[in-house]
């Protein structure tokens, strides 16, 4: 009877431990940008001469940013333009596990979990860690969540709150910066950004040349 009752003990033991390990692994994978999400089909983003149609100059500048802007409200790349101390993480921008906040240069808190600790030089798949060399949290001057497409595009040109970039060095930034050219490459699991970075600077460069209008709102 000892051993009958110790057998059960020990396969229920095992059974609770195999439950809370699967219930672990789970929230783990519902919290990681990982490959647990097929990622949808990413966008396409129009040519900038699909715009020469539009006479008005202004209208045309618009016209492109609002394409742009496909990329620019993108995951890929609001996640790591968050409005307050934490990025975002998925396509649905969920808070990103573990916690981790901005800190100094957008490189963690000192003394607490920084951006390097899991975020490397590459991506990693097995493990569904995104990586670049760069990895780091936007400046909150550049947060981008929150705001109408509008207001970015207003804030994107205000040297005050873009590290000083005037319009040559910004569409420099787009169309070359590897970071921002991640959102193009991010590893298994992750729809990428709309397009390609090369038609995405060339719309910038478009846009900046038409004038650099904003949207409204």
């Amino acid at each position: 009877m000892n051993v009958m009752r110790n057998a059960t003990m020990a396969l229920a033991a095992s059974g609770l431990a195999v439950g809370l390990l699967a219930f672990a692994e789970s929230g783990f994978r519902r919290a990681a940008d990982a490959a647990t999400e097929p990622p949808a089909n990413a966008a396409t983003l129009q040519p900038v001469s699909a715009f020469a149609r539009i006479k008005d100059k202004n209208a045309r500048a618009v016209a492109m940013f609002e394409e742009a802007g496909k990329v620019i409200q993108s995951p890929r790349c609001m996640n790591c333009h968050p409005a307050g101390e934490r990025p975002t993480q998925t396509d649905r921008m969920t808070p990103h596990q573990p916690l981790v906040v901005r800190g100094d240069g957008g490189m963690g808190a000192p003394g607490g979990l920084v951006c390097s600790t899991c975020h490397h030089e590459t991506n990693f798949d097995p493990a569904g860690v995104p990586g670049n060399p760069k990895w780091s949290l936007a400046p909150v001057e550049m947060a981008w969540q929150g705001k109408t497409l509008g207001e970015i595009c207003v804030q994107i040109k205000d040297k005050g709150r873009n590290g000083g970039k005037d319009m040559a060095a910004l569409v420099k930034h787009m169309a070359e910066d590897d970071l921002v050219g991640w959102g193009w490459h991010p590893g298994v699991g992750r729809a990428p950004a709309p397009g390609t970075q090369k038609q995405f600077g060339a719309l910038i460069k478009a846009w900046a040349d038409a004038g650099a209008g904003c949207p409204k709102g």
